[in-house]
């Protein structure tokens, strides 16, 4: 890991994805139970979860900014763990153990976004769902192909991060079904605005 990954980058993604914030709630209003969240970051999802959660489970290979990770965790109004991927990139837990799976602006970053899925999907309870707000591929052919110009620059400034993910096709292909999906385009540039956000049952 270099120096901009390690010590630049963290603090990028964390101004950045503050900028996120008012999307968050609406988003993450319907977890309930014990929660699994993929993709944890910086802990920005915490303040947005609603009372209805009772633990949180997080995922996630950075481990950068300890201490404001730290006070967020501390300030959340349930029992946080945080924990790694296993080598094999499977998640270590029991097959329906949890009530809830969210992630957020995380899929365009996992190397096999499938495969997590499937991961996620089977720690879910029956009919457990999938919460999540994600970037990737524009509907528009003109600005889908200028996100496949610019995504081997987005890989390096942004850590592995795509532009160009069909984020609605990864999900079905990993076995989920929508109950709801919502395409829009939030404040930027448009080839790095592109949203999905909804709600998927396992």
């Amino acid at each position: 890991m270099g120096f901009y990954e390690r010590h630049v980058f963290p603090h990028v993604l964390d101004f950045v994805m503050r900028g996120m914030q008012p999307l968050r709630g609406g988003v993450l209003a319907p977890a309930s139970g014990d929660v699994l969240e993929i993709g944890f970051g910086t802990g920005l999802n915490l303040p947005h979860y609603p009372a209805s959660v009772r633990s949180l489970s997080a995922i996630d290979p950075m481990d950068a900014l300890q201490e404001r990770v730290a006070a967020r965790v501390a300030a959340a109004p349930f029992p946080v763990e945080r924990h790694r991927l296993r080598a094999d990139g499977g998640l270590p837990f029991d097959a329906g153990r949890f009530d809830c799976a969210t992630v957020t602006w995380t899929l365009c970053t996992i190397p096999d976004p499938v495969a997590a899925l499937r991961e996620v999907r089977r720690v879910l309870k029956p009919g457990a769902r999938l919460l999540f707000i994600e970037h990737g591929r524009s509907d528009d052919a003109r600005v889908a192909r200028f996100q496949d110009r610019w995504n081997p620059i987005q890989n390096v400034i942004g850590v592995g991060c795509n532009v160009n993910r069909r984020i609605d096709a990864l999900i079905l292909e990993a076995g989920f079904e929508f109950e709801k999906l919502e395409r829009f385009k939030a404040d930027g540039p448009r080839f790095l605005a592109e949203m999905y956000r909804g709600v998927a049952t396992s």
